[in-house]
């Protein structure tokens, strides 16, 4: 079992929108850094768990959990022209990009900010705390996860 956290703008994709899909769960597209598709391509497997995070909003944070429930596969948004993320040397036949499929397991009743998670002890070396780390998609070690979800289940309470 790996542990993953996902970033999304929450007015491009939030925790409430994959709420709303269908079987709560949708596939993870858009992913256009290389690192990041490696992790999803190499490292990610059904089952693995992550966190959902809000970036680039009023209060950054971890609003929830989702579960891997599809392994890496071709991003269809890289072939269509009609697509944000259409990428013209992305050929169906050899895919640069690739997504997987996320369900919710739990969104929190109270986020946990990035200030507050500044602010844990035990999460020094977390790479969404390093400075200029910005993918989109970034390994959570055990410990870290144990840490946040502790918090979180105090913080529901």
């Amino acid at each position: 079992m790996k542990y993953w956290l996902f970033k999304s703008e929450p007015d491009a994709f939030s925790i409430d929108d994959l709420a709303s899909m269908r079987g709560k769960k949708d596939h993870w597209d858009g992913i256009r850094n290389y690192q990041a598709r490696n992790l999803m391509r190499d490292d990610m497997r059904k089952g693995d768990l992550g966190f959902f995070y809000h970036s680039s909003c009023k209060i950054p944070g971890i609003v929830g959990t989702v579960e891997i429930v599809k392994e890496a596969y071709p991003d269809h948004t890289a072939f269509d022209p009609e697509q944000k993320y259409y990428d013209a040397k992305s050929d169906p036949d050899n895919p640069r990009w690739l997504m997987v499929d996320i369900k919710l397991r739990q969104k929190f009743k109270h986020i946990i900010s990035l200030s507050d998670l500044r602010d844990m002890p035990g999460l020094k070396e977390m790479m969404l705390l390093r400075k200029g780390s910005r993918l989109s998609i970034q390994p959570v070690a055990a410990t870290e996860w144990k840490t946040i979800l502790k918090v979180a289940e105090t913080a529901g309470k």
